[in-house]
């Protein structure tokens, strides 16, 4: 019997669209970091991001490695900042950095229809957890803006752990989390090969929502139900309980 369900976030529940290529977005933090007393170029700042993105992956020791946006952020404010700041200080304006990041490149913020009136349903038959690839410094207040902060019992947030999917260890999490084991768990999300492969490497059935976002096919992988709207999950679960 199903007793759990665990759920991708972005391209799942959330419609997102961000353009880290906005060369405008760049200008937007160059000038809020200006106003700190730190000071670098909208080129430069949108080169040096890039840089320290890719060398935080490169030198990871994980198969699937993920990077924090906050310790980029901390290296670029103390690489520029006219006079040094505390560490403290730092900290603080890092984060506030990547929240003005995320803001400035983000175009899109919704749900998908259905997601809430679903979910609203599950949640008294459910035990439910969010797995997410992505930076706790804008999923959890994405979480808040759309509005779904308080259905989870656990979110786990790969920035948070240097890896991200397919990894099992976040799916492992995730279940340790709700108390229970992988057959008692289905997972839900719109990547075959993040989520329904690295699903089933974890032992759980998974949920294929076909949505505008993500892998739609990776190698032999299938998921056990496809949804193409978020209104045919109870129906879904029902079926693979």
């Amino acid at each position: 019997m199903i007793k759990g369900l665990i759920f991708d976030l972005n391209g799942t529940l959330i419609d997102i669209l961000t353009d880290e290529g906005d060369d405008g977005a760049y200008r937007v933090v160059s000038n809020f970091l200006s106003y700190r007393n730190v000071r670098i170029a909208p080129e430069e700042l949108k080169r040096t991001y890039f840089e320290l993105n890719r060398s935080q992956r490169r030198n990871s020791p994980e198969n699937y490695p993920e990077f924090d946006v906050t310790a980029i952020f901390r290296e670029i404010i103390t690489c520029n900042a006219v006079t040094p700041l505390p560490p403290e200080e730092t900290a603080s304006l890092a984060l506030l950095s990547a929240e003005v990041y995320r803001a400035a490149t983000r175009y899109k913020l919704q749900l998908y229809p259905g997601v809430r009136e679903v979910l609203d349903y599950l949640k008294h038959r459910y035990l439910m957890a969010a797995v997410s690839d992505g930076q706790s410094a804008w999923a959890m207040p994405e979480l808040r803006a759309v509005g779904l902060d308080g259905y989870f019992r656990s979110v786990i947030v790969s920035g948070d752990l240097g890896f991200r999917k397919p990894d099992r260890r976040m799916f492992d999490l995730a279940l340790k989390a709700l108390g229970l084991s992988s057959p008692e768990v289905l997972f839900v999300g719109n990547d075959m090969y993040r989520d329904v492969f690295g699903a089933h490497e974890a032992d759980m059935k998974a949920v294929f929502f076909k949505s505008n976002q993500g892998e739609q096919e990776y190698r032999d992988t299938e998921a056990d139900y496809i949804i193409y709207n978020f209104s045919q999950l109870p129906a879904a679960i029902r079926f693979l309980s």
